[in-house]
């Protein structure tokens, strides 16, 4: 295949998401056939699948991937527990709830497989994390009752409705934004039954905002002080060491999804030193980062994944598009400029590394990782041979 590679090779970089949520979690995209018709439309060769807790929508990717030539990366995510940095109030990469860690793994074996026990504990958590928001359902029935409000849900029926295997909080805020809109007519109405849903408080987004009216919604009365908030239940969390198990059973790399400075200048307590951050990275076998531009300043994107790859990692971009506004696909960074060529080639080195890993466990060979550890001094020689593996599925 590489010498293939060599008489057929392309000097263009091309144009790359490697995190994007589908309905499986929660996202802006309607199906998983959507995402896919934005990157023709938008040149995006590349995309990567990165649902919470499940691999339920791989086949319907790799089938998507296939009809728009597309080439598919199988992701997933989780939120891990970190107990000792939540007692000692460190912010990892949430920045508001310590000890709290966004993990992903990349390159998971494609049929999705893995070991009866790691299949059981994502089921568990995936039935904890819905019975708190059953539980916010409840919740909110009760305040709407008590306000007089004529709205009540049934949350298996919004379930079954709005999601697939996971139920969240999105969900929850979208349903009650389309039964205002089912409810009221006009948009006057609409507004005025927001401000008493709200207690009072006047709505901030354009009543045409669904996004916008969503994330309020979601703010105002799940979470944290509003009144259908449930805390999550300490069952709903895997360790980390947990997690970067499940995904090298799946046949995936640990990653570790840096916030960066999240839009405000800041950083996490976890994040704020690049030098320690590389050490606790390291002394955890993570080898591997992932970012989402859009955020973060470019020049500290810049000089961060400089550093990081100095250090031989692995290091992609992607989009997320776990929130109701659906963007492009093609990434930005913050303030809407277009990744350079030494950002897009970042992220294509990065790709590709994934990419071989990717097709060679699914051939049941040994990939990127030995015994748990990446395979840094062999990087070369992984980024030759993933090119090959996505030019060949392009040109085929």
């Amino acid at each position: 295949m590489i010498s293939w590679y060599k008489s057929n090779a392309s000097s263009t970089i091309p144009d790359i998401n490697g995190h994007i949520h589908s309905p499986h979690s929660f996202s802006a995209f309607s199906s998983i056939g959507q995402p896919f018709e934005m990157a023709v439309k938008e040149g995006v060769s590349v995309l990567g699948l990165n649902d919470f807790y499940t691999t339920d929508g791989y086949n319907e990717f790799a089938e998507m991937a296939k009809k728009h030539k597309v080439f598919p990366l199988f992701n997933i995510e989780f939120m891990a527990l970190q107990k000792d940095l939540q007692e000692a109030g460190v912010r990892v990469n949430d920045p508001s709830n310590p000890g709290r860690t966004y993990f992903s793994g990349k390159g998971l074996r494609q049929p999705a497989q893995m070991r009866e026990n790691s299949a059981q504990k994502i089921k568990q958590i995936q039935e904890e994390s819905n019975r708190q928001t059953y539980q916010m359902v409840e919740k909110l029935n009760a305040f709407f009752a008590e306000k007089g409000i004529d709205i009540q849900f049934d949350a298996a029926e919004l379930k079954s409705r709005l999601a697939k295997n996971l139920f969240r909080e999105r969900h929850i805020a979208q349903a009650i934004r389309i039964a205002v809109f089912e409810k009221e007519d006009t948009d006057l109405g609409r507004t005025q039954l927001l401000n008493t849903i709200f207690e009072g408080k006047p709505i901030e987004s354009a009543i045409d905002d669904f996004a916008g009216l969503e994330n309020e919604i979601r703010g105002q009365l799940l979470k944290a002080g509003g009144a259908a908030f449930v805390p999550e239940d300490p069952k709903a969390f895997l360790s980390l060491e947990e997690v970067q198990e499940i995904i090298i059973d799946a046949g995936g790399i640990p990653c570790y999804p840096v916030l960066l400075d999240f839009g405000n200048g800041n950083f996490t307590d976890f994040e704020a030193d690049k030098e320690n951050l590389l050490k606790e990275l390291k002394s955890k076998n993570v080898f591997s980062i992932e970012l989402i531009p859009a955020r973060n300043n470019p020049d500290i994107l810049k000089n961060f994944v400089r550093f990081f790859r100095k250090n031989g990692f692995v290091i992609t971009f992607g989009s997320e598009h776990n929130t109701p506004k659906l963007d492009p696909i093609k990434l930005k960074l913050g303030g809407g400029a277009e990744l350079d060529e030494e950002l897009k080639q970042i992220n294509f080195e990065g790709t590709v590394v994934i990419a071989a890993h990717q097709y060679l466990v699914a051939k049941g060979e040994e990939g990127y990782l030995k015994n748990g550890r990446a395979k840094i001094h062999e990087k070369a020689a992984f980024v030759e041979l993933g090119k090959a593996v996505i030019a060949r599925f392009l040109k085929l």
